[in-house]
């Protein structure tokens, strides 16, 4: 089996169907931050990495995994659609 190489933006299933994203890579400190579907932030190492036994994959089309919304919050919404208030990331910030 090759080694698949940490990509920043790519989505990889672990053997036990778990679905993560590489979110950044620290060559400094020779790790890799992962953000898993449900949201959970990890760091796996360089030396761990090709031990995980990989499958490269496409990003879920269930966005909703890593967004901490109740189902109420996007019931009723057509396909593709945003739910208000998620559009911009910055209109949770308060105004000065």
């Amino acid at each position: 089996m090759a080694v698949l190489y940490p990509v920043i933006g790519q989505w990889f299933r672990r053997p036990s169907g778990t679905l993560f994203e590489v979110v950044a890579i620290d060559e400094d400190g020779a790790t890799i931050e992962i953000q898993q579907f449900d949201g959970t932030i990890d760091e796996v190492d360089f030396e761990t990495w090709p031990e995980l036994l990989l499958t490269e994959v496409s990003a879920p089309e269930d966005w909703s995994g890593s967004v901490d919304m109740d189902p109420e919050d996007y019931a009723g919404l057509k396909e593709g659609e945003i739910p208000a208030g998620f559009h911009d990331p910055l209109a949770f910030l308060d105004k000065i």
